[in-house]
């Protein structure tokens, strides 16, 4: 397993953690970690499908104490996990968008928006 602190590719089991993980050491770095070292289940004693109700909940526009109370989450459990999971989705979103090759950007949509905004702002005489 890569070293996910240093990117080292050759990491050893270093035992398992209380709730069962494995643990690996990274040689280079001489840290441990554990499979949900960087992601959003790390350090949170949530299961991975309130995680999913959160975020899911989220997108379909719910309010946070609403999220707080159907998933039986504390409020600030809610709002950190939407902020972690919005930091990684920018993440991924980055590394996409760089690899995207394009020639030209179409705005039609802007620019009638502009358009349109404009000559409503503007005074008729």
């Amino acid at each position: 397993m890569e070293c996910r602190l240093c990117g080292h590719l050759s990491t050893h089991k270093h035992g398992k953690a209380p709730n069962g993980t494995q643990r690996y050491f990274c040689p280079v770095c001489k840290q441990t970690f554990n499979e949900r070292f960087d992601t959003l289940y790390y350090h949170r004693h949530v299961t991975p499908e309130q995680i999913r109700h959160v975020l899911q909940a989220h997108s379909e526009g719910s309010s946070l104490r609403g999220i707080s109370r159907t998933s039986g989450l504390a409020y600030n459990t809610v709002v950190s996990i939407i902020r972690a999971g919005s930091v990684q989705a920018q993440l991924v979103h980055n590394a996409e968008v760089q690899s995207v090759q394009t020639e030209e950007v179409s705005a039609d949509e802007l620019w009638s928006f502009g358009a349109k905004n404009r000559s409503n702002a503007s005074p008729k005489s």
